[in-house]
């Protein structure tokens, strides 16, 4: 059995962060030192994710937020999702690609995440986006040391990024990634905030929002959109102008689940958020508490609770200004018993199960698919990373940041590849993710708040594509329901099914699929074995396993305390 490297819970009362990479971590610190609260340091590190783990966060790409501010106001979310340019075309997808989404230009939709932040600055925040994005320039133009983890990604796909000249020239310097440690600098990236934050100065003295909005305008009206529209004009692609210049993110109410005495507040149908609420509702259902921890009945309750819910992801789920999803009955009492009447304890369901049955809703049909076969292996997409935090005077913030640069080519002069988070959407009719002008992906990325008797507030997320809901959830049951501490609640093993078609393209499908870190005992491997899973393991702390990042704060005590994950390079810093 591996053991991780010993990370103590930070803990104090006045603020915390819990991020992705420490230099985004340390970055929102120093904005909650300077005066800002929770939404201008989470918006602060969020850009900085996008420097320095680039790999992972792009800055045109998506940021899904959820915020609870201090005032008692609602939980909300902002969608930070774009959507398909109006150009863009179904029948040419199925004619001259085979119905797949290709890599490159063709998967691209409306960037969404300068727009999030901006809102949430702008509704929410107290500061400039020249003050917020100060660091991220400096990071980009000066450089900062490569770790360890972006050099093996960037090793890793260098082939693919190798595809396009200019992804080559800033990701592959001298033909060749970074090396650890070494100085990797963004100059491109560096200046295209920095003409934001600038257009952003012309204005101020109208006052913080006009500021504000000129920083939007400069990227939705102004040079880049420009830059990028021209890029897809002349190179085949479907984002124009007009795209951007009609696109904004919605602020909405989020999901609410309940598990016992806790809510759960998770982002609604245009996510995977979903996903997250179904499972705990039926883990609560189930009794899962009366089981020992981990152990072969315990997993597999969860696991077949997932798959369930899932299934009625992959069914019911899709971008709600255009599918009706039955939001409300996917989380009633009389469907959740239904759904639970299902799960035998001694014998798995067969691949996806079939999707509940709801009056007056379409269900769509169902996919099949191959057996698993012995190499198994991850999606190839670089995913995502996640940023919390929580000011003294109670705000909380809760973001998953996400795309990259290795599967569409950065634009020339702007350092950043707008969003291909069109690889979630499908290219089959019966699907209600199906693509459509104007339409959003269904999102992976998917970033939640939850709350124990309305005392102990946690925002919580997680990276990892179709695993982020199932690390999620079992976090949230070790915390609350089996006591652990925080970060032991993170460090635990895990596990994860991908019997359903996945969220990104090519869409694989692994019928009975359920992987296992390695410190899962044998025994409980042979036990779910014979009960119908098909076993593969993960090693032990694998990075695909997701990386939890999480704050707890007791607002009766004042005491917040954070951790993140050790199976990635994510830090916490509060105080």
């Amino acid at each position: 059995m591996s053991v991780a490297p010993y990370r103590d819970r930070a803990i104090g009362t006045r603020h915390m962060v819990s991020s992705g990479h420490h230099l985004a971590t340390t970055t929102a610190f120093q904005i909650l030192e300077a005066g800002g609260n929770a939404i201008d340091a989470g918006v602060a590190g969020s850009i900085v994710l996008s420097v320095v783990q680039s790999d992972f966060v792009g800055f045109g790409g998506v940021a899904p937020i959820m915020i609870k501010p201090a005032n008692g106001d609602s939980v909300v979310t902002i969608t930070g999702l774009g959507s398909w340019p109006r150009r863009a075309s179904l029948k040419a997808l199925n004619l001259e690609h085979g119905g797949a989404i290709p890599e490159g230009l063709l998967r691209t939709v409306v960037p969404a995440a300068p727009d999030a932040w901006l809102t949430a600055l702008s509704r929410w925040g107290s500061m400039s986006f020249s003050e917020v994005s100060r660091t991220a320039i400096k990071f980009a133009v000066d450089g900062f040391p490569a770790s360890d983890f972006l050099s093996a990604m960037l090793t890793n796909y260098k082939n693919d990024i190798g595809r396009w000249p200019e992804n080559a020239r800033i990701y592959l310097p001298n033909g060749k990634p970074p090396k650890n440690g070494e100085l990797f600098r963004q100059l491109d990236l560096g200046r295209t905030i920095q003409y934001m934050a600038d257009q952003e100065k012309t204005a101020i003295d109208l006052g913080r929002e006009k500021g504000l909005q000129a920083a939007r305008d400069a990227f939705y009206h102004g040079d880049i959109a420009a830059k990028i529209a021209g890029y897809h004009r002349e190179n085949g692609g479907w984002l124009r102008e007009d795209d951007l210049a009609d696109f904004a993110v919605e602020v909405l109410p989020p999901v609410v689940s309940t598990y016992k005495d806790i809510d759960v507040y998770t982002c609604g149908p245009w996510s995977q958020g979903p996903v997250l609420a179904q499972s705990l509702r039926l883990a609560d259902g189930l009794n899962i508490d009366s089981y020992p921890h981990n152990s072969a009945d315990y997993i597999h309750l969860l696991v077949e609770s997932l798959k369930l819910s899932f299934s009625d992801r992959h069914h019911y789920v899709g971008d709600p200004n255009f599918v009706d999803v039955p939001m409300d009955e996917l989380l009633a009492d009389d469907y959740m018993s239904t759904r639970a009447d299902l799960i035998k304890l001694d014998k798995a369901i067969s691949g996806m199960p079939a999707p509940g049955v709801i009056s007056g809703f379409q269900i769509h049909q169902e996919r099949s698919g191959d057996p698993p076969s012995a190499d198994f292996r991850e999606s190839t997409q670089i995913d995502t990373s996640y940023i919390c935090v929580v000011d003294e005077a109670g705000n909380l913030f809760s973001s998953t940041p996400s795309d990259a640069m290795a599967n569409a080519p950065i634009i020339p002069g702007l350092g950043f590849a707008p969003s291909s988070r069109g690889a979630q959407s499908w290219t089959n009719p019966d699907v209600p993710a199906v693509m459509a002008p104007g339409k959003r992906p269904r999102l992976t990325p998917n970033p939640a708040i939850a709350v124990k008797e309305k005392r102990h507030w946690m925002p919580f997320g997680s990276p990892g594509n179709d695993v982020q809901p199932q690390a999620m959830l079992q976090v949230l049951l070790n915390l609350f329901v089996f006591d652990n501490r925080l970060h032991e609640a993170i460090e635990q093993p895990r596990f994860a099914t991908f019997s359903f078609p996945r969220s990104s393209e090519p869409h694989p499908y692994s019928p009975d699929l359920l992987q296992l870190e390695g410190r899962i005992l044998e025994s409980t491997v042979q036990d779910l074995t014979a009960r119908g899973h098909v076993i593969a393991r993960w090693h032990d702390w694998d990075w695909h396993a997701g990386a939890v990042c999480a704050i707890l704060y007791d607002v009766k005590s004042g005491i917040v305390q954070g951790a993140a994950d050790p199976r990635r390079s994510g830090s916490t810093l509060g105080w």
